[in-house]
């Protein structure tokens, strides 16, 4: 059986490239989220909103089902209306990562979005009195000092995002726990194998605390200092 733990190592290093992949768009999107909502602007405001809200009422597996069968019944649909005879699939793992990210995106824009507000205000403005452009400002300013205030919430948010990415083995892809169903199906004895899967999840979430925690407390050094 040594042969069938072999192969869920392996989906390991898969489940690691979809959960990286998934943080990376769903940091953008929220940073694009959050920025929308504290923008001022309503149709912006709106559309944040919209966003925010849906996304986090629907189930992850519901949207993984919508995006992987329907995006590609869809996209079929719309090339025989164009009079094509090409048929696309959607690849697992690309299907995996943008519902992922697409989700949690919802969630890091509250979670940057709370961390903005509790930034003082008048530090962005004497920056801006000072010369300096937005964006200057917010990877000057903003930024450093929102790391510190969202990294509570991008914790739990990346702690979840890794457990969510064992949905994709339900449309395919080889992660380790697709590879665990598939070794215990063979073997009949699952109980190892999901055993097995579940401590390696729980290796991921614990390294994945110990590296935030200490990010926290290099983040929170100047804060305390000036607290004593």
């Amino acid at each position: 059986m040594s042969g069938y733990y072999a192969s869920i190592l392996q989906g390991a290093l898969l489940t690691v490239g979809v959960s990286l992949a998934a943080l990376a768009v769903s940091i953008v999107l929220g940073l694009l989220g959050a920025a929308a909502k504290l923008s001022g602007r309503p149709p912006l405001v709106a559309l944040a909103t919209v966003y925010t809200t849906l996304i986090r009422g629907i189930p992850e597996l519901v949207l993984m089902l919508l995006i992987f069968y329907g995006g590609t019944i869809g996209l079929n649909h719309l090339l025989t209306l164009m009079g094509s005879k090409a048929s696309v699939d959607i690849n697992p793992f690309v299907a995996g990562v943008l519902t992922i990210g697409f989700i949690y995106g919802a969630y890091m824009t509250e979670t940057f979005r709370g961390a903005i507000l509790s930034i003082p205000k008048g530090q962005a403005e004497a920056a801006w009195a000072f010369g300096m452009g937005s964006l200057r400002t917010f990877l000057r300013i903003t930024l450093p000092q929102m790391v510190r205030y969202a990294l509570p919430g991008f914790t739990n948010n990346w702690l979840v995002l890794i457990k969510a990415t064992a949905l994709v083995s339900l449309i395919g892809l080889q992660d380790m726990t697709y590879l665990a169903l598939q070794a215990g199906a063979a073997t009949r004895e699952p109980f190892n194998f999901h055993l097995f899967t579940a401590a390696l999840f729980l290796l991921y979430t614990s390294l994945s605390l110990w590296a935030l925690r200490a990010l926290n407390r290099r983040y929170s050094l100047g804060v305390k200092r000036g607290q004593v």
